[in-house]
């Protein structure tokens, strides 16, 4: 920590005080949540009108599977904001999740995302053809944003490819509360997503997730307008934000510690170990929140039924009674059981397609992209929020090498 956020993120700050949208929090995270274990593993803080924050592993996964006395349906925010629907199937609770759940699970299979791998590639090349011969770019413009947008407009959607810009950055904004025009984004993102399904219903099926939800019966009836508009606005969050945090999070460990690019372009076959190694180290589905909804128990603290509760599963994947040595990158590892998707009911059905990305993305970045560096450590910012995104991310390489 420097000396300014040692001051601001104090002792007591973290027993009573902590607040997840802190700027100071964002940029001294690991280390802030690394004395939260240690210090208050279940603290109570009178941020947001007073929640629960729960930062070891075993707690977290405590909370996340017991929906009957920590409920997403009550409220998942503990803060004020978000948009004017839910977002399903995340807000809502067993049994009734599981029927919104159940539209999207066979649409996002190994079997189903599979298939999606040559074309995924093909946009992972043209992306890195616009700018590799430059030698510099911004990484999350040029590349973590708009990847996982295209490629979750064209195949998992069939959204308009030139509407997914705007999208995308009504996505992004709409997850970080701190922003100026948030609520704004909101109301942009819940438009859209709107008018699409409305478009989509005078359209021949497409044989997609969004003609399953569009048709889908919910308990007997025809799903409401506002469910199905908040079903394809989660699938936005989730697979588009997610996905850019983490790439570009990986990068920047990339240029700090070139060891790993440099081991992982002698044996690619550690890719997909080493993308599971780096989700945990550098999740950027940070935290979710819960309402309790019964009197409990969690680390040995009462939880009054009415109580919100902000699992941190970010702390939660770096907690050494799991995964000893938590901040090393390790890819010997005998388990990695971390919770960069979330757990309990509410793992993101999104993992498969998440998985899919970020191995394309760092198998033709690593054959790609040489010399990798950070333009400026210092201006490295992230936004403070339920999720962890760099803000920008300039970057250096060598112009249109290709390694191996």
């Amino acid at each position: 920590m420097t000396s300014t956020d040692a001051t601001r993120l104090s002792d007591d700050w973290c027993e009573h005080h902590f607040d997840h949208l802190s700027p100071e929090l964002a940029a001294d995270l690991h280390p802030t949540m690394a004395r939260m274990r240690e210090l208050c593993p279940v603290a109570h803080s009178d941020s947001y009108d007073g929640f629960w924050v729960v930062s070891r592993y075993d707690d977290a996964l405590a909370v996340a599977q017991n929906w009957q006395a920590f409920s997403s349906a009550h409220g998942l925010s503990v803060t004020s904001g978000g948009g004017s629907v839910r977002n399903l199937p995340v807000e809502a609770d067993p049994p009734v999740q599981r029927l919104y759940k159940s539209l999207i699970n066979p649409h996002f299979t190994p079997a189903v995302v599979a298939e999606w791998e040559q074309p995924t590639r093909e946009l992972v090349t043209r992306l890195i053809d616009e700018f590799i011969e430059a030698g510099t770019c911004d990484f999350m413009d040029a590349f973590a944003r708009p990847f996982p947008s295209l490629g979750f407009f064209q195949l998992a959607i069939n959204a308009p490819a030139d509407e997914m810009e705007a999208v995308a950055k009504l996505a992004s904004t709409s997850s970080n509360p701190t922003a100026p025009n948030a609520r704004e984004s909101w109301a942009g993102l819940y438009a859209w997503v709107r008018d699409f399904l409305a478009a989509r219903r005078e359209q021949p099926p497409k044989g997609d997730v969004v003609d399953a939800v569009i048709a889908a019966e919910i308990e007997g009836r025809p799903i409401g307008e506002d469910e199905a508009i908040g079903v394809v606005q989660l699938l936005i969050l989730g697979g588009l934000e997610t996905t850019a945090g983490a790439l570009g999070q990986m990068l920047v460990r990339f240029c700090r510690e070139p060891e790993i690019p440099a081991l992982l372009r002698e044996r690619p076959s550690l890719i997909p170990k080493a993308v599971e190694e780096l989700l945990r180290l550098d999740t950027s589905f940070v935290s979710v929140g819960r309402t309790a909804v019964q009197d409990a128990v969690v680390g040995g603290c009462p939880i009054s039924s009415g109580d919100k509760v902000l699992i941190h599963w970010a702390s939660a994947n770096r907690d050494a009674a799991e995964f000893p040595d938590p901040d090393r990158f390790d890819l010997d590892r005998t388990r990695n059981r971390h919770f960069a998707f979330g757990a309990g009911p509410h793992r993101c059905a999104g993992s498969n397609l998440a998985r899919l990305n970020i191995r394309i993305a760092l198998e033709e970045i690593l054959t790609r992209l040489g010399d990798i560096a950070l333009v400026d450590e210092d201006s490295i910012r992230y936004h403070a929020g339920l999720t962890r995104t760099p803000l920008h991310l300039p970057i250096s390489f060598t112009p249109g090498a290709r390694l191996g």
